[in-house]
């Protein structure tokens, strides 16, 4: 019995110590459902981070553009309340995710990455908004 204790004592405060808060992550949905989620939500805000270039040429009506290539470690203007739903989408789904995973990273709480602008079957607009 007295060399068990130790051991268990041990494998106890090893079990603590491996025990690991639950990271805060972004949500993953289909374009279709995404669009869904436009019909039924509101205060939602719809975040495009393909370059100025892609973003002029066609975008999601009402959808604002900070390219993924410019979000870094510091607090982006254009997204001031990190509880707000975001939305977020680029052109085939790759730097949505990246971008996805920098704002969880940031502190954004609330962001549901659904992929590319190839798979939106929705309106789209042209030109600066």
């Amino acid at each position: 019995m007295k060399r068990i204790m130790p051991l268990l004592m041990a494998l106890l405060l090893l079990a603590g110590c491996g025990a690991q808060p639950e990271e805060s992550t972004y949500r993953q949905i289909t374009a279709e459902e995404a669009a869904a989620m436009m019909e039924e939500e509101s205060g939602y805000l719809i975040l495009d981070v393909r370059t100025a270039g892609e973003y002029s040429e066609k975008h999601i009506p009402g959808a604002i553009n900070v390219p993924n290539e410019t979000i870094g470690n510091q607090d982006i203007p254009e997204l001031p309340d990190k509880e707000q739903l975001i939305l977020v989408y680029c052109r085939s789904g790759n730097r949505s995710k990246q971008a996805a995973e920098k704002l969880v990273k940031l502190g954004y709480t609330n962001i549901v990455e659904f992929g590319g602008i190839h798979d939106w079957t929705g309106e789209t607009v042209s030109g600066a908004s």
